[in-house]
């Protein structure tokens, strides 16, 4: 018989994970191996367990799903993260996806689909929720500027790159130490530049671009 899918589970709501976990633990091929409320909790229980995917809720109390994601990761580059959140939006994926994601799952997901979804991960495929893949790939294929960015200022880049990690212009005038109302401007600029009309078409812009690497998450 072959071993069963070893699975850390990470949501601040009980009641949700207690359920999820129960939905999981029924399919004979997974084992629920821990639960955890907090992404600090998830990448200890991650390091000492070595599970064999990990499923992440984007916003918990602390250190989100994000950068849980991205620690785990980093220690564990053979462990697959799944994202399951209620967040809609490609900021929100985007970020989850460059913090080393393999899956992106909205909560309204039904318990046999993401069982389902959680075994082709496991087996070393990927999966975005179809509305936001859609969304991802009309951006991507929309022809742009080749020298856009280098219209850029290096406070605008600094502040493009951190919208791309999915902070909000509060979270960028912290991590910048800027007025949100100059954070606003600069974003006014920047949409301008490279031609975009919202915020979400200039992340991920950002993020087919690359990124420069200038601002880090702190």
């Amino acid at each position: 018989m072959t071993d069963p899918i070893r699975i850390l589970l990470a949501d601040d709501h009980p009641l949700f994970r207690e359920g999820v976990a129960a939905s999981l633990a029924a399919a004979e091929d997974f084992a629920v191996v821990a639960q955890a409320g907090s992404g600090e909790e998830a990448i200890e229980l991650a390091r000492s367990l070595h599970p064999d995917l990990v499923l992440l809720d984007v916003s918990m109390p602390g250190m989100g799903g994000v950068a849980a994601a991205a620690h785990i990761a980093s220690a564990l580059p053979q462990a697959r993260i799944v994202m399951l959140t209620m967040a809609e939006t490609p900021e929100s994926l985007m970020a989850a996806l460059k913090a080393g994601a393999h899956g992106y799952v909205l909560k309204g997901v039904s318990a046999s689909e993401l069982r389902a979804i959680v075994r082709n991960v496991a087996a070393g495929e990927a999966y975005v929720t179809p509305a936001l893949a859609a969304e991802m790939l009309t951006e991507f294929s929309r022809p742009r500027a080749p020298d856009a960015f280098a219209t850029l200022t290096a406070r605008e880049t600094d502040v493009l790159d951190l919208l791309s990690q999915g902070l909000t212009n509060r979270q960028i005038g912290e991590q910048l130490h800027l007025a949100e109302k100059t954070v606003k401007h600069h974003m006014t600029v920047i949409l301008q530049k490279l031609h975009v009309h919202t915020r979400t078409e200039a992340a991920l812009l950002a993020v087919q671009h690359g990124g420069t690497g200038r601002a880090e998450r702190k």
